[in-house]
């Protein structure tokens, strides 16, 4: 049977969809063509006929994952406050739901040790995204009206939250886990927050999952 250009469309952004989640909760090198077509209700012989190889399917996925961040960015952006701005960001990056489900989150953190180890299409499409991500997050938090400082202090903020989340989702006993979340959460406030600080708690914070 043959299908209309749509359904092959659609076909092939389902498979992308399923591997941007394998890929966040399994890691890369874990999650074969096997697992993302099963996760997708196809046959393994049907990946090729959307796909040259898994590296195309990496590049693909992780775009689609920095995609999924824009909706979130623009919320974040529209804060009147650069120490709101990053308050948004700190707190909903550093959550326990955050850490708890890897799948929905952010790409850089969950295949980010991945990636250096990639080839081809895999990884120059992941640095593409990567790079794109950054752009998009100068854009969004502003902390800083120079260009430069601007880039240092967000590349900075965002290799901290990175580096926490992952040390949180690494120790397994819960207790230390949301003290090492706590204590980051603090510590950035008190970097790059302290205005808000200053003035009370924050709102609440919403789920930003897939912010990131």
């Amino acid at each position: 049977m043959r299908y209309p250009p749509a359904h092959k469309h659609a076909t092939r952004q389902r498979i992308v969809e399923v591997a941007s989640q394998a890929f966040r909760e399994r890691g890369v090198a874990a999650t074969g063509v096997d697992e993302v077509m099963r996760r997708a209700g196809l046959t393994h012989g049907g990946f090729y006929a959307h796909f040259n190889d898994k590296s195309e399917l990496i590049a693909e996925a992780c775009a689609s994952a920095f995609d999924a961040a824009v909706p979130n960015l623009d919320r974040i952006a529209a804060l009147p406050t650069r120490a709101a701005r990053a308050r948004l960001l700190i707190d909903s990056y550093l959550s326990s739901r955050h850490r708890e489900n890897p799948g929905s989150g952010c790409v850089v953190v969950a295949v980010g040790a991945d990636a250096a180890r990639l080839r081809g299409a895999a990884r120059t499409g992941y640095s593409r995204g990567l790079t794109l991500h950054i752009e998009r997050l100068c854009e969004a938090l502003r902390l800083s009206r120079d260009p430069q400082r601007n880039r240092d202090r967000v590349t900075h903020l965002m290799s901290s939250l990175v580096g926490a989340l992952l040390f949180a989702r690494a120790i397994n006993d819960p207790k230390r886990s949301e003290e090492i979340l706590l204590a980051m959460r603090r510590h950035l406030r008190a970097e790059f927050c302290a205005d808000a600080e200053r003035a009370g708690p924050a709102t609440a914070v919403p789920d930003f999952l897939r912010a990131f």
